[in-house]
């Protein structure tokens, strides 16, 4: 890898790690760059999904003070774990072409979750209004769905979680985001495993661009915590859009 190259992904991974802890859809910006930087997509693809895991840690480091207790995720990380084996494991067995078609949509539904999250709140019932079993099963339902798709594909992830548990979730958006991040962290360790031992990974590729994501999500993971819900929202649902739109035209250009 030459400086030009190894300058394009450092810099990649530093903006991926801070939208990722902003919004999510990092993973839009370091997959091209290694395109651009000579990888066959598949390795591209790989080699991302375990570059951005540190980033998901920082942003976890950046954010711990707004994650609830420790008892109130235990029952989450299982099913995040098994969800995202499920999704890296159907990546490496399957054709991606017909699930690269559904992706966009998947993300502008997310998107619209989240913008029209008051309404739909109204329409289907607010998370203190639900019972215990019903949280219990909408919450596990959404990390689910959520850790299948991230353990996939990954691209816009933060705007997939952050839309469905903030449906779902009687907590505040910044809270919600830092649960967010864990729960990322927990995709992007899993993905990390399996593609490690079974994925065609470019390691002089994730040495460059994995400690620039490390950077941007702790900086990203901060800056969270300064901003107002309202701008917040608006952030991941302008990022959530732009993503969709773009996967969309990917797909079908």
């Amino acid at each position: 890898m030459d400086l030009p190259h190894a300058a394009l992904l450092l810099a990649a991974g530093l903006a991926a790690g801070t939208v990722n802890a902003v919004a999510g859809g990092g993973s839009l910006i370091t997959f091209p760059a290694m395109i651009a930087a000579g990888l066959p997509p598949v390795p591209a693809n790989v080699s991302n999904s375990v570059a951005v895991f540190p980033g998901y840690v920082a942003a976890v480091a950046g954010s711990k003070a707004d994650l609830p207790r420790p008892r109130a995720l235990a029952t989450l990380v299982p099913t995040a774990l098994l969800g995202t084996i499920a999704g890296a494991l159907l990546l490496l067995a399957t054709p991606a072409r017909a699930f690269e078609v559904v992706v966009p949509f998947l993300v502008l539904g997310a998107t619209a979750v989240l913008a029209f999250q008051d309404p739909l709140r109204r329409l289907v019932g607010h998370p203190r209004d639900l019972s215990p079993r019903r949280r219990t099963v909408a919450v596990q339902t959404m990390v689910a769905v959520g850790a299948v798709y991230g353990g996939y594909f990954g691209a816009a992830l933060g705007v997939m979680l952050v839309a469905g548990l903030a449906l779902v979730l009687d907590a505040t958006l910044a809270r919600v985001s830092a649960i967010k991040n864990l729960l990322s962290a927990v995709v992007g360790l899993t993905t990390l495993v399996v593609f490690a031992l079974f994925g065609p990974v470019n390691w002089t590729a994730v040495a460059v661009v994995a400690p620039a994501t490390l950077i941007g999500g702790y900086v990203g993971a901060r800056l969270v915590r300064r901003l107002p819900p309202v701008v917040l929202k608006t952030l991941i649902v302008v990022f959530g859009t732009t993503i969709g739109f773009y996967l969309l035209w990917r797909a079908l250009s």
